[in-house]
C-alpha cells in the first residue's frame, strides 16, 4: 500500500507540482528512495551527495520528527503519513 508524502512549496517544481504525491516503502528510507526513482530531480535536494540526507531537510511520520526516533530505518505502516519541512532560517530585527 501507498503512503502518501506531503511535499513543502519549494519543492513542487520537483515533484510534478504536486502537494502530495504517494510512494511505497516498510522504512522512510525505502519510501523516500521509491519516490525520487520517480521524482529524480527531488533527490538532489533531499540528500548531499553522498547520499546522506540533508541536514536542513526534516522528515516526519505522522507528527514525529524521524531524528527523534530510528531515522531513515523508521518503519512505516499503511496509512501513515510523511511530511518532507525544510528549515527555515533568516529575518532579523526590524
Amino acid at each position: 500500500m501507498a503512503n502518501k508524502i506531503l511535499i513543502p512549496t519549494p519543492l513542487r517544481a520537483y515533484a510534478g507540482k504536486q502537494d502530495i504525491v504517494e510512494a511505497e516503502g516498510g522504512t522512510v528510507g525505502e519510501l523516500l528512495a521509491n519516490m525520487t526513482a520517480k521524482y529524480a530531480d527531488l533527490r538532489n535536494h533531499l540528500y548531499t551527495e553522498e547520499g546522506k540526507l540533508r541536514s536542513f531537510v526534516n522528515i516526519y511520520v505522522n507528527d514525529d520528527d524521524i531524528r527523534y526516533l530510528e531515522k531513515e530505518q523508521t518503519p512505516i505502516k499503511p496509512g501513515d503519513t510523511v511530511s518532507i519541512i525544510p528549515s527555515v532560517a533568516g529575518g532579523g530585527r526590524a
